[in-house]
């Protein structure tokens, strides 16, 4: 597709990995909306990289909605939908607290699902749209004390898998990332950032890699890819 003047909404885009992404795809002629749960903080990064920005909690249905009548009026339609927000909790398996669990899959399941089901609406109604679901290698290959994420991060790779085989008829492209380890706040309590590594990945390849899948001409598309670091070792 062309991303020049294309209409994109990036959930969790006020740090890490939405920020980059966010900041690379309006670098190339696209409008894009952010949302975060923090609101002085998404004002702060949509007016940084001069783009749209909303606070929203995707684990909410109501802000789910909210977020959809901001895109059309901001934007007028869209184009693209990249599920980005979600956060980590890890734990040996005997310390496995459900309640924490159930908040983990309210973002990283639930949430992801009603975003891509609005989504969906507006792309088999126009017969076009991309969605871009940001999962981990930690959802083809558990590890010890993932209990929590990793089986998140399973469901992202089924519901992924799902919505591909329903919307590619509508000429819907459905793809999935799964970034391996990138310091970032997504499980850190303030969700200050973590500083980054020299060697280990940045935002910067997931960012390159969303558009780099993006660009490609509508009649393709590449379902699933994962990016390593080189050494992180």
């Amino acid at each position: 597709m062309k991303l020049k003047g294309a209409r994109i909404l990036i959930t969790g885009g006020s740090s890490g990995l939405g920020k980059e992404m966010a900041l690379i795809l309006k670098n190339v002629g696209a409008h894009v909306v952010i949302t975060g749960r923090d609101a002085n903080k998404t004002a702060r990064v949509a007016k940084e990289l001069n783009i749209y920005g909303l606070a929203a909690d995707v684990s909410l249905k109501a802000d789910v909605l909210k977020t959809y009548a901001y895109v059309k009026e901001k934007l007028g339609g869209l184009d693209v939908l990249i599920n980005n927000a979600g956060f980590g909790d890890f734990a040996l398996v005997e310390d496995v607290d459900i309640e924490q669990m159930k908040k983990v899959y309210d973002t990283n399941v639930f949430g992801l699902v009603m975003m891509g089901s609005e989504a969906a609406k507006i792309f088999k109604a126009q017969a076009s749209g991309n969605i871009i679901n940001i999962s981990s290698t930690a959802g083809r290959k558990g590890f010890a004390q993932g209990t929590i994420y990793a089986s998140s991060k399973f469901a992202v790779s089924g519901i992924t898998e799902c919505w591909r085989d329903e919307l590619r008829k509508f000429n819907v492209r459905v793809m999935q990332v799964n970034p391996s380890a990138v310091p970032t706040a997504f499980n850190v309590a303030d969700r200050t950032e973590k500083e980054l590594e020299d060697n280990k990945l940045t935002p910067k390849e997931i960012a390159h890699a969303v558009k780099m899948m993006l660009e490609m001409d509508n009649r393709g598309f590449i379902p699933e890819l994962a990016v390593w670091a080189t050494n992180p070792f």
